[in-house]
């Protein structure tokens, strides 16, 4: 998974593996409960 942090009010998110598939755009504060969920 790669995340690109520059963008403002959105983190896109994408499989490595497959670098020209698609994008998901997450909202910060739903990219924020995901990692706090992955690190409880």
């Amino acid at each position: 998974m790669e995340v690109a942090p520059r963008f403002p009010d959105a983190v896109p998110v994408r499989d490595s593996k497959t670098p020209d598939g698609p994008v998901l755009f997450l909202r910060r504060t739903a990219w924020s409960a995901f990692v706090a969920a992955l690190k409880s």
